[in-house]
């Protein structure tokens, strides 16, 4: 395939930290104290540090309630991880990002969203797209590495996006659900 310039299909992102709750622990107490907070550790990160130790070369998505530092973790915290750690660079994006940039979004190999779900249809000169969509479909095809923060439940993704970039989220992510109060005061 390669002799006739036809693609091959990357390989998978794998990521292998034996520390992953000592790592994932310190990146968030580094952070949390820039701006003045205490690491409270939650349930859901033991579920993080676990994708951390072994991600069989599948992204995250973290999903649920605000305030609970899926946004901190999607767009600082793994990011810092990835590149200390694993030499990986991690191409972070709003969705306002995404929809301005979906080319150069679809370019990258290793891509973090956050805050799925506010976005509008990316309408870039008159050109109408569903940039997640088209994101969820690059993952998939070409192995891509994606992290992504949503407050939308599985039905909210289901209702705007379609059973079939679900189906993707569920074919190429760790899904975390992020339960419980807001953190922010």
């Amino acid at each position: 395939m390669q002799r006739h310039n036809m693609p091959l299909p990357q390989k998978q992102v794998q990521i292998r930290l034996p520390d992953a709750a000592q790592i994932l622990q310190e990146a968030l107490s580094f952070f949390l104290q820039k701006d003045g907070l205490n690491l409270q550790w939650l349930p859901e990160y033991d579920q993080i540090a676990q994708w951390l130790s072994a991600n069989d070369g599948r992204g995250l998505f973290l999903f649920g309630n605000c305030g609970r530092g899926k946004s901190l973790l999607c767009r600082y915290v793994l990011p810092a991880i990835l590149l200390g750690y694993c030499r990986r660079v991690v191409s972070v994006f709003d969705t306002a990002e995404m929809n301005r940039q979906i080319d150069h979004v679809l370019s990258r190999h290793i891509i973090s969203l956050d805050d799925v779900g506010t976005e509008d249809i990316s309408n870039v000169y008159g050109n109408k797209r569903l940039a997640f969509a088209e994101v969820m479909d690059a993952v998939e095809k070409n192995n891509k590495l994606i992290i992504i923060s949503s407050n939308l439940s599985v039905n909210d993704i289901r209702q705007r996006y379609g059973e079939r970039v679900l189906d993707r989220i569920k074919a190429t992510t760790k899904r975390v659900l992020f339960e419980g109060e807001s953190l922010r005061k």
